[in-house]
């Protein structure tokens, strides 16, 4: 009697894996269809900008714009259309050499760029110094799931040939304009700060101005101090 007892809850326990098992293999399977299905209703379009020809550069560039089509629910990063050409946010630039024939690509991850201009300088007894100057939305800081105007907007700068990238402008700040002065063959930027750390860019934030040496280019360095700032406050206080 005893074993036949012991024998049924074996048998009972056998039997509950076993639905256990299947339960969890067809959950599985399911979110494996759902997961194709999604990949079936979602379509990337790549389409390519005109020809951009600089004299002064050996290099062809063709904007790379690219847009994802998904039937069953936008996109989960939407982008501003401030940042669109033809509604197509550019993504990246590939760099042709006019002797060669070598192509490569300017950004090596998920990226917009916002613009980018041509930049040269010319100073006496100098050979004159050129550059692509950009500015790129690179992560959704105010995580929003959106790239827009209320992200960072960060700046770079590269050499005609789309190489040696390099940021000049902080991760928590905004371009808003910059000029160059030839005679110290520096970038002067005006940016806009996330000042008090809530992922935000408001009035309440802080601007400044960074120096960025077109001789050795890199991270500017920010003109306005703290301790200026300090003493301007200082003037005004009750």
């Amino acid at each position: 009697m005893k074993n036949d007892r012991f024998w049924k809850r074996i048998s009972t326990a056998i039997i509950i894996a076993g639905l256990c098992l299947s339960c969890e293999s067809s959950t599985i399977k399911k979110t494996e269809q759902v997961k194709a299905a999604e990949n079936q209703n979602t379509e990337l379009n790549v389409d390519y900008g005109e020809l951009i020809i600089k004299e002064k550069s050996d290099y062809l560039m063709i904007p790379v714009y690219v847009t994802v089509h998904d039937q069953n629910q936008e996109d989960k990063l939407n982008f501003s259309r401030s940042y669109e050409r033809a509604n197509k946010p550019l993504y990246n630039i590939i760099f042709y050499h006019k002797q060669d024939g070598i192509s490569h690509l300017l950004l090596n991850q998920k990226a917009i760029i916002n613009s980018f201009d041509f930049l040269e300088t010319k100073t006496s007894n100098k050979p004159p110094t050129r550059f692509w100057v950009y500015k790129i939305l690179e992560q959704d800081t105010n995580q929003d799931k959106k790239l827009n105007s209320e992200d960072a907007v960060i700046g770079y700068l590269s050499d005609l040939s789309g190489k040696n990238l390099q940021q000049i402008t902080p991760n928590n700040s905004q371009i808003i304009n910059w000029v160059v002065v030839a005679s110290q063959n520096a970038l002067f930027i005006k940016i806009l700060k996330d000042s008090n750390n809530d992922k935000k860019f408001t009035e309440k934030d802080k601007t400044n101005f960074i120096r960025v040496n077109l001789d050795q280019p890199g991270m500017g360095t920010e003109i306005i101090s703290d301790q200026i700032e300090q003493q301007i406050k200082s003037y005004h206080t009750p």
